[in-house]
C-alpha cells in the first residue's frame, strides 16, 4: 500500500530549499512566509529529521534535506512535463517524416526553421536513411525520398528531379580538360551500377571500367570527392552550397536523369492536420524557389534587340540627311 504523501508540505519544502528562503519560497507559492514555515516544520515532524539549519542570516540544508531534495524536484519537474503534454494532446501533433541524408542536408535542413515558426505546434520528428526505408515498420507518417516515384502501396508527389553530375576537389578538378580524362581517375560509384554508363553517354565519351568503392549515400560520396579520393556522381542541386565554397568543383557541365525526390505516405494511412500541414508547406516552399529562381534567370538574360522597321530605317537616312 502506497504511503500517504504530504504533498502541500513537500512542495513548500522544494521551494524553500531550492531558494534557501522561507518568505521567497511563499513568494512563489503564493502563500505567506509563515505557513511556509509551518508546513516545513510539519514534514520535518512527520519524517523525525530536521531538514534545514535556521541561521539568522538563512537557512542551510541538513544532510537529510541534501538528500532528499534533488529526488522531490526530479519528482515535481516530472509530473509539472507530463501535465503539460495532456493539457496540450488537443493541440499539439507529432509528426515523423524519414528522410533520404541527401535531401535533409542538401535541402531541408535549410528550411525547417522556417517550418516550426509557421506551425509551432507541430513537433517535427526526422530521420534520416539511405533511401531504403520502412514506412509502417519504422513507424513513419512521411517520408523524403529518391526514386521513380513507384513504390507500392504508397502515395507519391513529386518533389524536385535530381539529375547526376559529377563532382570533385579542386586539385582533381585543375587536372580534367574533357570527360574523356575521367579514365584516368578513381571514379565513385553508388549501388545503381548504370549511373556512370549513362553519363558518358550524355557526355559523349566512352565508359571506362569502373573500379572504385560503392557508397550508400551521395553525401558519404561527396565528402569522399571533396577529400580528394575520387570523382562522385552525385544529385548536383543538392550540393550547392559546397560547390559556392568551392570545397567542390564540377568540372564538367553534362548531366543525366536519375530520379527525383519524392514525398511519400501509406495510402492505408489516415493524413493527420500535421502531415497535411508538411506536405502543403514543402511544396508551397518548393514551387516560391522555382518562380523565384526562373524569375532571376529572365533578369539576368540579355535582352533582345530588335531589328529596325523599314520605317525607322527611312527616319535615320532622313535625319542623316538634315545633319549634312
Amino acid at each position: 500500500m502506497r504511503r500517504h504523501l504530504p504533498l502541500n508540505a513537500l512542495r513548500a519544502f522544494e521551494a524553500s530549499a531550492r531558494l534557501l528562503s522561507f518568505t521567497r519560497a511563499g513568494m512563489e507559492l503564493r502563500v505567506t512566509q509563515t505557513a511556509i514555515s509551518h508546513q516545513v516544520k510539519q514534514l520535518e515532524d512527520t519524517l523525525g529529521a530536521s531538514l534545514f539549519r535556521r541561521l539568522p542570516r538563512g537557512l542551510v540544508l541538513t544532510d537529510e534535506g541534501l538528500a532528499l531534495l534533488p529526488v522531490l524536484s526530479d519528482a515535481l519537474d516530472r509530473i509539472g512535463a507530463a501535465i503539460d503534454r495532456i493539457e496540450a494532446k488537443g493541440t499539439r501533433e507529432v509528426v515523423t517524416v524519414g528522410c533520404v541524408t541527401t535531401f535533409a542536408t542538401g535541402w531541408l535542413l535549410q528550411r525547417v526553421d522556417r517550418f516550426k515558426h509557421a506551425h509551432p505546434y507541430i513537433d517535427l520528428r526526422l530521420l534520416t536513411n539511405n533511401n531504403r526505408v520502412d514506412i509502417a515498420g519504422d513507424g513513419l507518417d512521411l517520408a523524403l525520398r529518391f526514386g521513380d516515384g513507384s513504390w507500392h502501396g504508397t502515395e507519391a508527389i513529386h518533389l524536385l528531379s535530381a539529375p547526376l553530375s559529377p563532382v570533385c576537389c579542386p586539385d582533381v578538378a585543375g587536372r580534367l580538360r574533357k570527360p574523356s580524362d575521367l579514365a584516368q581517375e578513381f571514379l565513385l560509384r553508388s549501388y545503381r551500377a548504370e549511373e556512370w554508363p549513362l553519363w558518358f553517354a550524355v557526355a559523349g565519351a566512352p565508359c571506362p571500367k569502373i573500379q572504385g568503392p560503392i557508397f550508400d549515400s551521395s553525401v558519404a560520396m561527396a565528402e569522399a570527392a571533396a577529400r580528394g579520393v575520387g570523382v562522385g556522381l552525385v544529385p548536383i542541386a543538392m550540393f550547392n552550397n559546397e560547390l559556392a565554397s568551392g570545397r567542390l568543383k564540377r568540372p564538367f557541365a553534362a548531366e543525366v536523369p536519375a530520379g527525383s525526390y519524392w514525398l511519400t505516405w501509406l495510402k492505408s494511412r489516415e493524413v493527420t492536420p500535421g502531415m497535411r500541414a508538411f506536405r502543403d508547406w514543402l511544396l508551397e516552399t518548393l514551387r516560391a524557389e522555382v518562380s523565384e529562381s526562373e524569375a532571376r534567370a529572365v533578369e539576368g538574360a540579355p535582352i533582345a534587340r530588335r531589328k529596325p522597321t523599314a520605317e525607322a530605317n527611312a527616319k535615320t537616312k532622313i535625319v542623316k540627311r538634315r545633319r549634312r
